[in-house]
């Protein structure tokens, strides 16, 4: 089922309220002016207060799984709004996942 493709602006925090910024790697597609998001792209995660837990560890980076499987920028997948990205401490521990609004809605992928 086809869901929005992310492009650089939508909004995208980790469950803690920490901001989720990506760096695109790639210029070619664009939406509404904006690269589209690649699974490769780096992400960091900035103002996370913690993971409630015995060792509160805040989220710094993003691992995202589901990306497209039909539609690719620079020969990568692109991410959709139904691709899920677990946000990760230090350690490389899952801390939850992003939660994203203000995707655009005018161009979709599978």
């Amino acid at each position: 089922m086809a869901a929005a493709i992310l492009q650089q602006g939508c909004t995208m925090m980790c469950p803690h309220g920490g901001q989720v910024t990506v760096i695109p790697s790639q210029t070619k597609m664009k939406l509404s002016g904006a690269p589209a998001l690649l699974a490769r792209d780096a992400t960091i995660v900035a103002g996370c207060a913690f993971a409630p837990g015995p060792k509160p560890q805040p989220c710094v980076t993003v691992q995202w799984v589901g990306e497209a499987t039909r539609v690719k920028a620079d020969g990568q997948p692109v991410l959709l709004q139904s691709s899920s990205g677990l946000c990760k401490s230090a350690e490389g521990i899952v801390q939850g996942t992003v939660i994203i609004t203000g995707a655009q809605t005018k161009v979709s992928g599978e």
